[in-house]
């Protein structure tokens, strides 16, 4: 029996079953350098049957979860606690981040008969996320804390969960609503780190980790204009720009009315419209969902 060259579906399903977020980082960033190299050949097996993927990554129970609703204010970085509590909270962020980048590949990709574009990029994504953890929580310990000495909450996964079935919605919610919200409030957290004379964690969020987000956020857009597309012209293969101004409509019409169905409320302002511009979407795309509908 010949043997069997690992899948990058079985790759992120490994990584997913991994419980240890150190541990899922560096996996991640192993499987990542092989998919990149080429050393990894198939993104599925199209013969094999579907492999399971579990409807919640394994996770340490060493950090302690919370409702959303009863987390501790963060404060404004004014001193150790609250700058300790703000890199605390983006550690754990940047934990499910990993998870949810190998998740939309294991979970989506075969299913949706993706093109191999669709895996290099959310690989791309997995390989930063998982570098945005690992040099976090280094800062983390650099500050006299570690990662699950605060509490924290699961609300990115909840989102996760609600889209599970549908890639447009887990698109649109989590790479164009929820990645976009950090977008908008990291120069505030970035500019709060200098104030407060710390500018080695402004220095990590402004030159690795802003960048970087910006991209995922453009791989959230880009996927979505591509499945809207693909709908429209299902024999198309191909990536195209947006056509006529009649089909970009279209598109941001099914992108509000997806958002409306899984995202709660509004959408707060104020917006980042440099970095959201710089991602792909213009304020057509999010400034009607700020409003309260009746």
């Amino acid at each position: 029996m010949g043997s069997h060259e690992e899948t990058l579906v079985e790759a992120a399903l490994r990584v997913l079953n991994s419980a240890d977020p150190f541990e899922k980082a560096r996996l991640g960033e192993s499987v990542a350098s092989r998919w990149l190299n080429g050393a990894m050949a198939e993104p599925y097996d199209p013969s094999s049957g579907d492999l399971t993927v579990p409807d919640r990554p394994a996770r340490l129970s060493s950090v302690k979860l919370v409702p959303p609703s009863l987390m501790p204010k963060l404060g404004k970085a004014g001193s150790l606690q609250s700058r300790i509590a703000i890199v605390h909270s983006l550690t754990h962020t940047e934990s499910w981040a990993i998870d949810l980048s190998w998740d939309i590949i294991a979970r989506f990709g075969k299913q949706e008969s993706m093109p191999r574009e669709f895996f290099t990029d959310f690989v791309k994504v997995a390989q930063d996320e998982g570098r945005h953890f690992t040099l976090l929580a280094a800062r983390l310990e650099e500050l006299g804390s570690y990662y699950g000495a605060l509490p924290a909450h699961d609300g990115l996964w909840d989102s996760a969960t609600a889209t599970s079935k549908d890639l447009l919605a887990r698109l649109a919610v989590e790479h164009c609503v929820h990645e976009t919200r950090g977008l908008d409030v990291l120069p505030t957290t970035i500019l709060r780190f200098r104030n407060s004379g710390d500018n080695t964690t402004a220095d990590l969020l402004e030159s690795v980790v802003y960048p970087e987000e910006i991209t995922h956020c453009a791989a959230g857009v880009r996927w979505f204009k591509y499945l809207c597309q693909r709908s429209r012209n299902p024999a198309s293969e191909q990536e195209e720009e947006s056509g006529s101004r009649a089909e970009e409509h279209e598109v941001i019409a099914k992108f509000h009315a997806i958002v409306r169905a899984y995202f709660r409320g509004p959408l707060k302002p104020p917006f980042n419209e440099a970095a959201r511009k710089a991602a792909g979407f213009g304020p057509q795309w999010y400034e009607p969902l700020a409003v309260k509908r009746g």
